[in-house]
């Protein structure tokens, strides 16, 4: 049996690890759970699962649950603090890493420091602190499993040992992108964009920021990063393509030709399934893949013109130091902004290019030159959004 720390409950990653947990109870329980200020969505958390912890983002939403589970054994708390003592707890053997953007860095990184399995939906964790993430991962000889389709598929489709996957004879990673809602359309039409548009994905039921970020391509380019470090590569080695069916999640070419891919319906329960269960797998209740109905799978190059924030991705890689770290933190102001209707859709990009390029850039030596970045870049974007200064 495998005690679960669930980091961002509530969320769609949340809420299909539980999908995976319901269907087996026999080899998972959930020991913990947070969530931001999702009051009634936690309740009904608490009262199916019977967590002994949960941890909520603020005073408010952890009063307002407890009144709700009144009735329940629950230690309900709330903070950073409450959230790195769940994800170190003794009775946790994995960490499911759900919580979205920057504040789910801290603790995933104190599951890896207490030996826990981390399963990793929180790209921005390897975005924002690759190197040290990846140092204490090693550090830690923790077992590292990620939970995007994209970074999973990778996985399933390198060579495999006891210790997980390595890249032996790989010529190159081909990272496949849905395209987003705006595939098609021109730079005209764009510029019109309204949030409510921007975040109906044709083929993933995400939350409002991921479904943005994929919408701009800047989801593809945190993918980009967090191969990068996930499998000891440079975005010289990976090769980005639309394929808008999200059938083929990934794909890992060999120096022998040969091309390995990961297919099958567009479920996260498929992911997050293997990643808790590696390296078995496990029924999801996802329908097998027809190959017959689906009849065909086309791929396209992505128009960086249209969608600039893949070829940032890419840049502040090269950069290195806290440049990642700049790029996530103008990022998620952009979006938020778009989503508030402070500036347009294609002005996120903008933003994030002047920002990147505006930006100091130093070494990261520890945690705290990242927070720092982060903070800063915050304060930049915000300020350039309140002056329109950014085009």
């Amino acid at each position: 049996m495998q005690g679960i720390c669930l980091l961002g409950a509530t969320g769609s990653i949340g809420q299909s690890t539980l999908d995976v947990i319901a269907k087996h109870p026999d080899k998972f329980v959930l020991i913990s759970a947070s969530a931001n200020e999702s009051v009634e969505k936690m309740a009904d958390i608490c009262r199916r699962f019977k967590p002994q912890r949960v941890v909520m983002g603020s005073q408010k939403a952890c009063d307002e649950l407890a009144l709700k589970c009144k009735d329940l054994v629950i230690s309900i708390e709330w903070g950073e603090e409450a959230l790195d003592s769940i994800a170190s707890d003794s009775a946790v053997d994995q960490v499911m890493a759900a919580i979205m953007g920057f504040a789910g860095l801290k603790p995933t990184l104190a599951g890896i420091r207490a030996g826990k399995r981390i399963l990793l939906a929180n790209k921005e964790s390897l975005v924002t602190a690759g190197k040290l993430f990846m140092d204490e991962v090693a550090r830690h000889d923790v077992m590292l499993l990620p939970i995007d389709s994209e970074h999973n598929a990778i996985f399933q489709s390198l060579p495999q040992d006891k210790k997980g996957a390595h890249k032996q004879d790989v010529s190159k990673v081909i990272l496949t992108a849905s395209g987003g809602p705006f595939r098609t359309w021109g730079l005209k039409d764009m510029s019109q964009v309204t949030p409510e548009q921007a975040c109906k994905h044709p083929n993933w039921s995400m939350g409002q920021k991921i479904s943005i970020d994929s919408a701009s391509l800047m989801n593809k380019g945190l993918e980009l990063i967090e191969a990068c470090w996930l499998f000891g590569i440079t975005p010289d080695d990976v090769e980005v393509v639309v394929h808008p069916e999200s059938i083929v999640h990934s794909m890992v070419s060999y120096l022998d030709g040969s091309v390995i891919a990961q297919m099958g319906n567009p479920d996260m329960k498929i992911p997050i399934a293997y990643g808790m269960s590696w390296p078995n797998r496990i029924e999801t209740n996802v329908s097998s893949l027809d190959l017959v109905n689906i009849a065909r799978l086309n791929f396209e190059v992505p128009d960086l013109e249209r969608f600039p924030n893949l070829k940032l991705a890419a840049d502040a890689w090269f950069m290195g130091g806290t440049a990642m770290a700049v790029l996530n933190a103008a990022n998620e102001i952009a979006v938020d902004a778009f989503l508030n209707r402070q500036i347009g859709f294609l002005d996120i990009a903008r933003v994030n290019e002047k920002v990147l390029s505006t930006a100091n850039i130093t070494a990261v030596n520890a945690l705290d030159d990242v927070f720092e970045a982060d903070g800063y870049s915050r304060r930049l974007a915000m300020n350039m959004i309140s002056r329109g200064v950014f085009a």
